[in-house]
C-alpha cells in the first residue's frame, strides 16, 4: 500500500517528515509507503495561491491516481488558514466538504461511478496552519531558540486560535522577541524533528490527532 498526502508547501512536507519518522518508518516495514507531496504555489511557497492549488488542482489529481494505482490512499491536507480560499470555510468541516465536493464533481465529469474511489480519498487539515504544531512542542521550541520561557502567550488548546490571529503569525512574533527572524522551511523541521508525535497530537485533538490516527490504524 502506498499513501500520497498532497500538503500546501515544502515547510509542511519536511516538517511532517521529521515529525512522523518513527511512525513513517515502522509502517513502511509493515509494506505500507507513506510520502508527502508539496504543491507549491505561484511564489513557490505556502500561502493563498498554494492552499488554492491544493484545493482545485489535487482533487482532479487523486481521481487520477485513485483510479490508475488500486493500492494507493490519496491525503489533501491543506491549512485551514485562510478562510473562503476557493469555496466558502472557516471550520474543518466546512473544508473538508468543499474538497470532498471538488472531488466528485471530477468523478462526475469523468463519469466514473465507483464509489470505491472515494473511499481512498481522505482529507485532514491544519489548524489552522503547521505552526499549530511547534506552539503544542513549546519546550522543544525554546530549546531551539535558547531561551528558557516565553514572552508571548497564546490560546490553549492551540487550536483554537482564530483566523485573524493564526498560529504562524504568533511563531514568527515568538522568533522577533527572541531576536531571530523565523524561517519556516528550516525552523518548522528543526522544532518537530525534537518533538515527539504522539505528545502534539495529544495537544492537537482537533485536526491533527484523526490525521495520525489514520496513520497509524492504516
Amino acid at each position: 500500500m502506498k499513501v500520497e498526502i498532497y500538503v500546501e508547501g515544502t515547510s509542511d512536507k519536511y516538517a511532517m517528515e521529521a515529525l512522523l519518522s518513527q511512525l513513517i518508518e515502522e509502517k513502511l516495514q509493515q509494506g505500507i509507503r507513506i510520502d508527502f507531496f508539496p504543491v507549491k504555489g505561484i511564489n513557490n511557497d505556502r500561502g493563498g495561491h498554494a492552499k488554492k492549488d491544493l484545493l482545485t488542482k489535487t482533487p482532479i489529481k487523486a481521481v487520477n491516481i485513485i483510479r490508475d494505482k488500486p493500492s494507493t490512499i490519496v491525503v489533501i491536507m491543506p491549512d485551514l488558514y485562510p478562510k473562503n480560499i476557493v469555496f466558502e470555510h472557516e471550520t474543518i468541516q466546512e473544508l473538508e466538504n468543499g474538497i470532498l465536493n471538488n472531488f466528485n464533481q471530477v468523478l462526475e465529469s469523468k463519469q466514473i461511478h465507483d464509489n470505491r474511489l472515494r473511499e481512498r480519498l481522505r482529507v485532514f487539515c491544519f489548524k489552522h496552519d503547521l505552526e499549530a504544531l511547534i506552539l503544542a512542542a513549546e519546550s522543544e521550541l525554546r530549546s531551539v531558540l535558547g531561551v528558557n520561557s516565553l514572552s508571548v502567550r497564546w490560546t490553549i488548546p492551540v487550536e483554537d486560535q482564530n483566523h485573524n490571529v493564526p498560529p504562524k503569525n504568533i511563531v514568527e512574533e515568538i522568533f522577533i522577541r527572541c531576536g531571530n527572524k523565523y524561517k519556516e522551511t528550516v525552523d518548522a523541521q528543526r522544532i518537530l524533528a525534537i518533538a515527539t508525535y504522539q505528545n502534539i497530537a495529544e495537544q492537537c485533538p482537533q485536526a491533527f490527532r484523526p490525521f495520525v490516527e489514520f496513520l497509524e490504524n492504516l
